[in-house]
């Protein structure tokens, strides 16, 4: 798979790496999870609309953005700001918005703090944040796959996983039973991971949880107004299927596909997926 290009955008928050496929249509922004970077949307351009105007951003700390040492800079309300200055930078003013993994809770953030620029929402494959009870009560139930969360939050990623790039994602990258991963991805995400300081920025992202969640709890009562849709993998150990309860009460209007895929939906079926934005876009 040939990968996309990559570009850079000077913004008042540093300098970021981005993808875009340009087009004389509405802006659709794409931001990828953890532990990939914007070539995660790679398999998606064959299958989306030649007129859409595609911008995926790197989030701080992984692909080629920047690696701050702070832990601060990588609270999602902080990593929205970052988006908010790429596609401003851009000279968009209205988007569609779609996140995978924490970049669908960065996407999340970003239409509650910009709700009225933010035309449509879709999220993949990732807890909804103002689904307060439903995510208290899955936090209280065991789940041995979430492993590497707390191994994230301690001192052995500096210490272990540089040299052993590879190894360690493919422990994640791989967990899609038989369909195969895409080997593109797999090299473009161990050669960003190799970076020197990723091991410390990329865990950052998880080492900066607790505060999200104290935020996030202000949020009861707080729903998304645009058209939204949720896209999930239904195969996902991580993100399991209790997290889809009570998403109708976060949204006004919230339409939810199901797909055969794990936690990758995008790059394990990137048809789908992309049909599935395209039907959002529609709405």
């Amino acid at each position: 798979m040939k990968q996309w290009p990559i570009d850079r955008v000077h913004t008042n928050r540093g300098d970021f790496a981005l993808r875009r496929r340009q087009g004389d249509g509405r802006p659709l922004v794409l931001i990828h999870g953890w532990p990939e970077s914007s070539a995660t949307w790679t398999p998606l351009l064959a299958h989306l609309p030649a007129e859409l105007d595609v911008i995926a951003p790197d989030l701080r700390g992984l692909g080629d953005s920047p690696r701050t040492a702070e832990r601060d800079a990588y609270g999602k309300q902080a990593l929205a700001q970052d988006v908010l200055a790429v596609v401003q930078a851009l000279g968009i003013d209205h988007f569609a918005l779609v996140g995978h993994d924490w970049g669908g809770i960065v996407a999340q953030e970003i239409a509650l703090a910009e709700p009225m620029r933010v035309t449509h929402l879709g999220v993949s494959n990732i807890a909804v944040i103002n689904n307060l009870d439903v995510n208290r009560r899955i936090a209280g139930k065991p789940n041995r796959y979430v492993w590497y969360q707390h191994f994230l939050n301690t001192g052995l990623p500096e210490a272990l996983i540089p040299g052993r790039e590879r190894a360690f994602l493919e422990t994640f990258l791989r967990m899609s039973g038989d369909r195969p991963f895409p080997e593109a991805q797999v090299q473009e995400y161990v050669r960003c991971y190799a970076i020197p300081g990723t091991p410390t920025t990329a865990a950052n992202l998880y080492r900066s949880y607790r505060s999200d969640i104290r935020r996030w709890a202000s949020l009861a009562g707080r729903r998304f107004d645009m058209p939204a849709a949720y896209i999930y993998g239904e195969h996902d150990v991580v993100i399991t299927p209790d997290y889809l309860d009570g998403l109708e009460a976060c949204f006004r209007d919230i339409h939810i596909t199901r797909l055969d895929a794990g936690h990758f939906v995008q790059e394990e079926q990137p048809a789908a997926f992309a049909d599935a934005v395209v039907q959002l876009l529609q709405r």
